[in-house]
């Protein structure tokens, strides 16, 4: 290879991977090396990050989405032609020709014209109103006709085609549809098992999806009105967005000579040269190892590849791993190593309730980490990788890798994170290493996220690898004995605990004003029903006004959890589980009317399955009118507090357990907390209630009660512990104030009391100090503060079914609030009618 100063290199495309080249080239010139680079792009605009477009419709611009501005490329001494494509290479010359007439001479040529959009010989698809998803432009094209249409369907259900599906529904179309020719979205990256938890999310949303969908036809006459399909059925729709796969972008390679693969694409070697020397081809347009690559962190490494063979090193483009993560319309997917090996033991963890499905694939021996899948749940996603990645081998119980350890290290904790060897790639698309990150963080003080980024490059791609980078810094402060503050995320540089102390001093009340005072840029999913938890626990205001809704989980805003098949259950309160024969007769005629699912729970409630979101406020009128309330099942809140029957009935009872239970929960019913809380009262020791197993229980003794707290039920169970003993009734209540509200200021998001307990330092000597011996002087705020929720209390259901603005949000349709889902079916269960599942 000639690696003499002053050689030419001429780029044609100016994409993310091209772009990236031009950065890598450009670094490398300063070791010595000289090039005069030349690049043309037929877009009107510089490169920009094409795997967050998306984003434009969330209000980023195209500057905001700008890879480098054009001052860039000049200062850097790049000619950059924009607009004017490259439509002729004379390789006998060495010289190519763009659509204006510039003829520029190369050394060397470098191929990243990328992809374009596929769009299948469908007749109809030039149609006004048929789009496809791939530029800027298109974007602004599927925005300015939007406006005039009310009912919107993509073509494709594959990762750009969710994308787009998401971007119909961000402008407000009246329906969105997914039309799929395979049987299953995501065909390439998941599963049939994690395709249909991903349809059942994505419908939940109010997105329509037609699956093993063969499209015959676009009707209409100069605009689409719809769409036609082979089995004979079809659909009404005013616009379509194509977004069917993609096209390497050959024809210029291929009218010159340069050979290319029957299927499409510049075929290329290991050094990602075309069968001209002179000539490489990088990106989505190169056929590298039989395939072509379609993620940006192979183009990226592509650009490296080339990078270094004209500055002299011999660095070989190998076959690349496609793992892939990413948030599709609010719900995490993700795809590693080999997702559908067959050859293996597979383990698989799915919850339709939750939305969640887990499967991982061990080698026969249960040695290895082969690959695996993961939607609606993707937090071990990066740990998950690495293990795949070095072939780590596996804990004694591999299930731990998606259930979580019980009882030792997270696998993706930070200690997870320094346990991977140095050389374990954690950035793919800038190929940045552990070792790098630990040295730029310990030997040149980068010890934040921004900080690494201008170092190494890492996190400014895909983005995917931030989570695991913010690990590697804790990991290496911890080792140098630098105390890490846990702040909630990079929308806000505080703790939970700070947080919600700056959003009491500045009485701040919406997100927007927490965002605007204390935060930067928009939000996230992390931070969004956090501080919507924070505003709830200080000011008990109606989690739906003030655009609250928005920020808190699905469940929070309709009031009710949403079940399988669609429907949502409704589950009143009844506090102490003791209820009167008139209200079981209410309970009775709602149940029979709406055609509901009953069933008692282990908490002495009464769960109503099966309703429409349509029909929930008249069954919130009509139970409200009988005296019910809501029993906050939805909300991470005060769930029940159990009771025995205790001395009224009991011949062991020394307390009455019921009238107590009662009176706790009528104190901190509907009180908003870091997760859900449960109590119990039990009326002797015999313990009937399970009350060592809540988050707070109440034990009667012959002088008084017992106080335990921090138990915890569910997968990791936990006794709780003894706070205070043979207290009388009105201690015992000023003492769970305390407690509940020290554990509301101090805990982290999503942290059940038994965890936050156990992280707490000092544990239960220190949380007794607080409570009981008020070594802090801050028993009478935590009470006052407590009271103040209490006095604030109203019921959720009473507000929504009352103020008309709310109740209109619990319509399936919006133009039809009348009309039910009509996806939802019905199946028979021991005499009861239930939902049917997804299918």
């Amino acid at each position: 290879m000639n690696t003499n100063k002053n050689r030419r290199v001429v780029v044609i495309g100016n994409g993310m991977v091209g772009y990236k080249f031009c950065e890598k080239l450009v670094a490398k010139e300063k070791n010595g090396y000289q090039f005069t680079i030349t690049v043309f792009g037929e877009e009107p605009r510089v490169a920009y990050d094409r795997v967050h477009l998306s984003a434009y419709f969330d209000g980023k611009t195209a500057d905001d989405l700008t890879l480098a501005p054009q001052s860039w490329y000049a200062e850097n001494a790049i000619t950059l032609y924009l607009t004017d494509p490259v439509v002729d290479i004379d390789r006998e010359r060495k010289e190519v020709r763009s659509h204006h007439g510039v003829v520029v001479p190369y050394d060397y040529l470098v191929l990243a014209t990328g992809s374009g959009a596929f769009v299948p010989p469908v007749a109809g698809v030039e149609k006004d109103g048929v789009f496809v998803y791939r530029t800027i432009e298109d974007l602004d094209l599927i925005q300015s006709y939007a406006r005039k249409a009310r009912r919107g369907a993509v073509l494709g259900g594959g990762l750009l085609g969710l994308e787009a599906a998401k971007a119909l529904l961000d402008l407000g179309l009246d329906e969105a549809h997914v039309v799929e020719f395979a049987p299953r979205l995501m065909p390439r990256q998941i599963d049939d098992a994690g395709s249909g938890i991903l349809q059942q999310q994505l419908e939940s949303l109010g997105l329509t999806i037609h699956l093993s969908k063969s499209t015959q036809e676009i009707t209409g006459d100069e605009a689409i009105t719809g769409m036609q399909f082979a089995d004979g059925s079809r659909i009404d729709v005013d616009m379509l967005v194509i977004s069917a796969g993609i096209r390497p972008r050959d024809e210029l390679a291929k009218a010159s000579g340069i050979e290319t693969h029957p299927r499409g694409g510049i075929l290329v070697d290991n050094f990602l040269q075309t069968s001209d020397p002179s000539i490489f081809a990088i990106g989505e347009c190169a056929v590298a190892h039989h395939m072509i690559y379609g993620l940006v962190a192979p183009g990226y490494e592509m650009a490296e590849v080339v990078a270094a063979r004209l500055t002299g090193t011999e660095k070989e483009f190998k076959p690349y791993d496609m793992s892939t993560k990413l948030k599709l319309i609010g719900t995490d997917v993700g795809s590693f190593g080999d997702p559908f090996a067959s050859d293996c033991k597979t383990i698989v963890y799915e919850n339709k309730a939750k939305g969640v499905y887990k499967r991982v694939n061990i080698s026969t021996d249960g040695k290895e980490l082969l690959g695996g899948i993961l939607v609606g749940d993707a937090d071990q996603y990066n740990m998950l990788l690495q293990t795949c990645k070095n072939k780590t081998i596996l804990p004694p119980d591999p299930e731990d890798l998606i259930l979580g350890s019980r009882g030792g290290e997270d696998a993706g904790s930070a200690a997870g994170v320094m346990g991977l060897p140095d050389d374990a790639l954690i950035c793919s698309c800038e190929a940045v290493t552990k070792a790098m990150l630990c040295h730029e963080i310990g030997e040149n003080g980068h010890t934040t996220v921004d900080a690494l980024k201008k170092a190494t490059k890492a996190c400014t791609g895909c983005g995917g690898c931030t989570p695991m980078v913010k690990d590697i810094i804790q990991g290496v402060l911890k080792e140098k004995g630098v105390y890490v503050r846990n702040i909630l995320c990079e929308h806000f540089d505080y703790t939970r605990q700070e947080l919600l102390d700056l959003v009491k001093i500045n009485s701040l009340k919406t997100f927007g004003a927490v965002l605007d005072h204390i935060g930067k840029g928009d939000g996230c999913e992390v931070c969004k029903p956090a501080v919507a938890s924070i505003l709830a626990s200080l000011w008990n205001e109606n989690i739906l006004e003030k655009g609250r809704a928005t920020i808190q989980d699905s469940n929070d805003r309709f009031l009710a959890n949403i079940q399988k098949g669609g429907t949502y259950s409704v589950v009143p309160r009844i506090p102490g589980g003791e209820i009167t024969p008139d209200k079981l007769i209410v309970i009775g005629q709602v149940a029979k009317k709406y055609g509901l699912y009953t069933k008692i729970t282990g908490g002495q409630r009464i769960d109503l399955f099966g309703a429409h979101v349509g029909d929930l406020p008249i069954i919130w009128e009509e139970l409200i009118a009988a005296g019910f309330e809501s029993g906050h099942a939805y909300g991470k809140s005060l769930r029940t507090v159990k009771s025995c029957v205790g001395s009224t009935w009991c011949r062991y009872g020394v307390q009455d357990s019921v009238s107590f239970a009662i009176e706790v929960e009528e104190r901190y019913k509907g009180v908003r907390s870091p997760h859900k809380i449960k109590s119990g009262v039990s009326g002797c020791i015999r313990e009937c209630a399970e009350a060592q197993s809540k988050d707070f229980g109440i034990i009667a003794t012959e002088k008084g009660w017992n106080l335990y707290v921090g138990g915890n039920g569910g997968s990791k169970p936990q006794h709780a512990q003894l706070l205070a003993s043979d207290v009388d009734k009105e201690t015992c209540i000023r003492y769970i104030d305390r407690f509940l509200m020290f554990y509301i200021k101090t805990a982290d998001p999503l942290t059940r009391t038994a965890t936050w307990l156990n992280k707490l330092e000092g544990g239960m000597t220190y949380l007794r100090a607080v409570v009981v011996d008020d070594v802090l002087g801050i028993a009478g705020e935590l009470e006052r503060e407590m009271q103040l929720l209490v006095d604030t209390f109203t019921c959720e259901w009473k507000e929504a079914v009352e103020n008309p603005a709310l109740r209109a949000r619990f319509a399936h349709f919006v133009n039809a609030p009348e009309q039910k889902d009509p996806t939802i079916q019905f199946e028979s269960l021991r005499d009861q009618k239930r939902a049917k599942e997804w299918a």
